[in-house]
């Protein structure tokens, strides 16, 4: 294992203080926590994400005027304890409550939902939305039903437009379970991720083979192969997703392309490329569209396919300027 770390058990201390101490302009430290926050002044409701480090830039990356209030950094793919989440809540609350945003896996959405009881003990009102993109398989390690993944961000970012329109809890939360509904992800991976403390990848692909529908943990996906070339990856991940869409000539979509952490941004602009390619083919108006490394997992090849039904609404939204690191 080849990482530039200190002490593999102290990895997620050490990025969040680099984190806060490279942008001191966007995000603080809540004290004696592992919650990065704004730094700016706001009057809203507050929106509050996290989970498992190992993402990056998910989650604090998207912390900032126009998206997320706080991020909560849990262990390495291991969910952040209720007692963080909580104290997230509070330090963002501004008398209007929180809405939690959660991506579905089994700790996550205890953990979440113990904090949830926890800050309404302390009358704060607090929803939830919780995210299942990910259609590569319908339950999976850490899971009952589908995966959180990439589609999380496209949450954040119009949840947190909206919030920053003034729009109440349950408004939020309302509108986040339709928008939810309307977001589709596929993930193919090269290799697998090496947890620090672990120190050897979580699983292994000879040379010559790839995988469709691994999770962002490495969760097992739905069929391993010889590697394609990128527009035969792009033929079958498409081909799933226009599945579940059911999509018609004319309708319009937004398309995000994201890294999972080790595959060059060339590879992913290829991808893109082809992707678009048939979405444009089967008459599909692209309104949106994006391409990076925005929910990785750590030192993964790999990339992810997160398609979003859009409105003028979702568009307007994804296009509004924000103050986070990330986005």
């Amino acid at each position: 294992m080849k990482k530039i770390i200190n002490q593999p058990k102290d990895v997620v201390e050490e990025m969040v203080a680099g984190l806060v101490g490279s942008y001191p302009d966007y995000l603080k430290q809540v004290p004696e926590t592992l919650v990065v926050a704004r730094t700016d002044e706001f009057d809203s409701v507050a929106l509050v994400s996290g989970g498992g480090s190992g993402h990056e830039p998910s989650h604090a990356g998207f912390v900032g005027d126009g998206m997320l209030s706080a991020a909560v950094c849990g262990q390495v793919f291991t969910s952040p304890t209720p007692d963080q989440i909580y104290e997230a809540i509070k330090a963002t609350d501004k008398g209007k409550g929180a809405l939690m945003i959660v991506k579905n896996y089994s700790g996550d959405v205890m953990n979440f939902d113990m904090a949830k009881e926890m800050a309404e003990m302390e009358d704060i009102e607090v929803a939830s939305v919780l995210v299942d993109d990910d259609i590569a398989v319908e339950d999976s390690t850490y899971t009952q039903g589908r995966r959180g993944v990439a589609g999380t961000v496209l949450v954040h970012k119009i949840l947190g437009g909206l919030a920053r329109e003034g729009k109440s809890v349950n408004e939020l939360a309302v509108y986040g379970e339709a928008l939810v509904k309307d977001i589709k992800t596929v993930g193919i991976a090269l290799s697998g991720a090496t947890v620090p403390e672990v120190g050897k990848p979580g699983f292994t692909l000879d040379d010559d083979e790839m995988e469709y529908g691994v999770g962002i943990h490495g969760e097992p996906g739905y069929r391993r192969e010889k590697i394609k070339t990128s527009s035969e990856i792009a033929k079958e991940v498409v081909g799933k997703l226009k599945a579940e869409f059911g999509w018609q000539s004319g309708d319009s979509y937004g398309v995000f392309v994201n890294g999972m952490g080790a595959t060059p941004l060339m590879e992913l602009f290829i991808y893109f490329n082809d992707v678009k390619a048939l979405l444009e083919a089967d008459g599909i108006k692209v309104a949106f569209t994006k391409v990076g490394n925005y929910m990785t997992s750590l030192d993964m090849a790999g990339a992810s396919v997160t398609l979003i039904k859009l409105d003028d609404k979702r568009v307007s939204l994804l296009n509004e300027p924000v103050h986070t690191i990330a986005w």
